[in-house]
């Protein structure tokens, strides 16, 4: 049995343990501040020692300063590093595996891509003026510099400022390199930020003969070159390791302008240019006066080839599906049978060369890009530039650019699968969603209106309200992926007004389901991949995989009633054919950054888009202007002695005489309405003072003419 003290012991041996366990506690704490104090008073007596006063102390301070900025400036770096490095994680040697030659649509040779590594000439077999010549004038201190040349860039700068304009470019070959293997051509910062660091990498991770080895074997060279090796073929019909000094000096000065300076193009540019490269060479001091006086007095001649233009932007996009395609064949040599249309390529090409120099300074737009599909999937012509020798950059299949009110026909399209028809009524209204007020181009409403007249008058407020009352976001986004865009579609409320970036070759993709019927899948620009032996190894009539519909045909049917009549009676009156029915639609994005055309005939569909590589707004371009003239003059072309088809669900194909003359009549009243009101109302009168003072005009105007008396009969008089 317990005794009835021994709980009473057990707590005191508790309190005794936790006292002894606080007094613990409380000396520990003691001892450690104190040994602290001590240390912290033992540290500041020995730093003491290293206190340094007047200047010294602000070298002192300097370096700390630099310390921290230091330490700060390496995260930012690192930050703006990673996206750079992460281009690095793809083989970007994969080119060496692949040569191709092209064929168009008719069997005739348009050009060649990829490059086979034994077909390269080592640096260390180059005649020793070729490597001079390009280094001259391309990258002096190349030996001398890891990647950035900074007194490149200074001197670079002095030049320019000196002639006040650019003379001289400040990249190293390491820059332009990294620039050719994984970057752009658009002048962004971003772009800048990450070359630079690229440029480090390849440094890094690259001999400096291996820098220039691929430099010279990538470099664009005018012609459809590639590579000086390919170059020194094409213009002399040489080798590189036969070049004498002035056919060097005339290739060296390719890699600035491969366009410009093209000697099959420009013989008397590209001997000036050539004299420019001698000049470098001296003043480099790589060769004497005497040693370049031959190659000035005896500048270089080329073999003839005329001016054979060849498709290089649709030639790379067709680079990559033969990759693609070919990847698991195991066969890299190859005779790829394309769907280009010569004729139709040059026709895109002229039409958006000849508007963008009769108009492109008044709209303030610089550059174009245009796809063509024809009905049945071919890929006819691509354009993404004005001119591929000052950029590679193709803006028909890389550049995302906002679309406008060019995306609506997705969303109409959704509404059409989903019980809409094109007599469905709707609101035009002020409406807002999450605090989002979209408004009307007009600035107007037009109340209750039916889907027809709210696309082909591009309403703003009709689509965001079949998005937020009936359709939601989802299904929209589904159905522009499954009419074939393939660049990813924001799944924000705005996309419905064409906030997500696309490129024309989506767009083009997109439009032509409706040419087609509600079908997709047909879209390809290879017909047939062979070896050099005969060999077929891919044909797109039995290796593709099938089309598939994704739009029934009363939804088709549905949607082009309403698109044919854009170009006949609404905002692409520009576009329209002549004698021909058409269908499309217009896009012009905020601050009149970007300008779409997208239509299409029974035969062809074609996307056109204008604006600035470096997103400056145009001036006031909507796509009914600029976009839409481009596209109807090469589309003109297309439809010539070919037999007419008719748009799926309308069953002409050719334009109504009575709606052209209707649409005319309206267009006439319209201008002289507004000719009237311009001229007979300045903008400091209200309506009501105006229809006052045109009633009195009237009323003078059909008011009698007064009499002048009768003059008195000076012979009664007298």
């Amino acid at each position: 049995m317990e005794s009835p003290l021994e709980p009473r012991k057990r707590r005191g041996r508790l309190a005794a343990g936790l006292l002894a366990i606080d007094a613990w506690l409380d000396s520990s704490l003691y001892e450690l501040r104190f040994r602290a104090q001590q240390f912290w008073e033992n540290a500041t007596v020995f730093f003491r020692r290293f206190r340094v006063k007047g200047w010294r102390r602000g070298i002192i301070e300097l370096l700390s300063e630099a310390f921290t900025l230091g330490a700060g400036g390496s995260v930012v770096m690192l930050a703006l590093a990673m996206p750079a490095f992460e281009e690095t994680t793809s083989d970007w040697r994969n080119q060496d595996d692949f040569a191709v030659t092209f064929l168009d649509r008719y069997g005739n040779e348009i050009g060649q891509r990829g490059i086979i590594q034994r077909d390269s000439v080592p640096v260390d077999e180059m005649p020793d003026h070729v490597i001079k010549a390009v280094l001259a004038t391309e990258d002096r201190r190349f030996f001398d510099h890891y990647g950035i040349d900074f007194l490149g860039l200074f001197r670079a700068m002095s030049e320019n400022m000196r002639a006040n304009s650019v003379v001289q470019g400040g990249s190293s070959i390491t820059q332009q390199l990294a620039k050719n293997l994984f970057l752009t051509n658009e002048r962004t910062v971003e772009r800048k930020v990450k070359e630079a660091f690229l440029s480090i990498w390849l440094e890094m991770n690259l001999s400096k003969k291996e820098i220039l080895q691929l430099y010279l074997d990538r470099a664009y060279m005018g012609g459809g070159t590639f590579g000086i090796a390919a170059a020194a073929d094409f213009y002399f019909g040489k080798q590189v390791k036969d070049l004498n000094l002035a056919e060097a000096a005339m290739l060296a000065g390719l890699f600035k302008a491969p366009t410009k300076y093209a000697p099959h193009i420009n013989l008397p540019a590209a001997r000036a240019r050539a004299n420019v490269v001698l000049t470098n060479l001296v003043q480099s001091g790589f060769m004497t006066e005497g040693q370049v006086l031959s190659a000035r007095l005896r500048p270089a001649d080329i073999i003839d080839r005329g001016e054979r233009k060849s498709p290089d932007y649709f030639l790379d996009w067709a680079f990559e599906e033969v990759q693609r395609i070919a990847a698991k064949s195991g066969t890299h040599s190859l005779v790829a049978r394309t769907t280009i249309d010569m004729n139709i390529q040059r026709a895109v090409e002229e039409s958006l060369e000849y508007h963008l120099r009769q108009f492109g300074k008044e709209y303030g737009v610089t550059e174009g890009a245009v796809v063509v599909i024809e009905t049945n999937g071919a890929v006819r012509a691509i354009v993404g530039g004005r001119d591929y020798g000052a950029s590679q950059f193709n803006r028909a299949t890389r550049a995302q650019r906002q679309t406008g009110s060019s995306f609506k026909p997705y969303v109409y399209a959704t509404a059409m699968e989903n019980g809409f028809t094109p007599e469905s009524v709707i609101s035009d209204a002020p409406i807002s969603w999450g605090g989002w007020s979209p408004k009307n181009y007009t600035r107007g409403f037009s109340g209750r209106i039916t889907l027809t007249t709210a696309l082909v008058k591009s309403i703003n407020t009709v689509p965001v309200r079949l998005a937020k009352e009936n359709l939601s976001i989802p299904p929209i986004k589904a159905m522009a992926e499954a009419m074939g865009v393939e660049s990813p579609v924001s799944s924000h409320k705005t996309m419905v007004l064409g906030t997500s970036g696309l490129t024309v070759m989506d767009q083009a993709t997109g439009y032509s389901v409706l040419a087609q019927g509600g079908v997709v899948g047909t879209r390809h620009g290879i017909n047939q991949l062979v070896t050099h032996a005969g060999q077929v190894v891919y044909d797109f009539n039995k290796d593709a995989l099938p089309p598939k519909r994704v739009l029934s045909e009363q939804a088709v049917a549905s949607m082009n009633s309403i698109m044919v009549q854009i170009p006949e009676t609404g905002t692409a009156r520009k576009a329209a054919l002549p004698g021909i029915r058409s269908a499309g639609k217009t896009g012009t994005t905020q601050s009149y950054r970007d300008a779409w055309y997208i239509g299409y005939t029974g035969n062809y569909t074609a996307a056109v888009w204008l604006g600035n590589d470096d997103f400056t707004p145009t001036n006031k371009m909507t796509g009914g202007s600029l976009p839409a003239m481009v596209w109807q003059r090469f589309m003109a072309y297309a439809h010539q002695n070919i037999d007419l088809k008719p748009i799926p669900g309308i069953e002409n194909p050719f334009v109504d005489p009575a709606t052209v003359a209707k649409a005319d009549e309206a267009a006439k009243a319209g201008a002289e309405a507004a000719a009237t009101d311009a001229a007979d109302r300045p903008p400091v009168l209200s309506s009501t003072t105006t229809r006052t003072l045109r009633e009195i005009t009237t009323f003078f105007q059909q008011a009698p003419a007064i009499e002048p008396p009768p003059e008195p009969n000076r012979l009664s008089a007298l």
